[in-house]
């Protein structure tokens, strides 16, 4: 009983651990996409309200991926 609980502790250990790499690798993909998405945007931006909070978005959600 011992070890099966032993090796049930174990086993969600290696699953918590392999889904906290994977969530780093999809921020860090994020946080370039939106970055360079920023900047694209930022380049060839329209001048009204729609454009500006669209710029902002995409900032945000760098700044969001780029912290983690």
């Amino acid at each position: 009983m011992k070890l099966l609980l032993l090796i049930l502790i174990t086993l969600s250990s290696i699953a918590f651990a392999a889904t906290d790499t994977t969530d780093k690798a999809e921020n860090e993909r994020l946080c370039k996409l939106f970055t360079q998405k920023a900047a694209t945007y930022k380049k060839t931006m329209r001048d009204d309200a729609y454009a500006m909070q669209t710029l902002v978005s995409y900032e945000k959600r760098a700044k969001i991926y780029c912290s983690k």
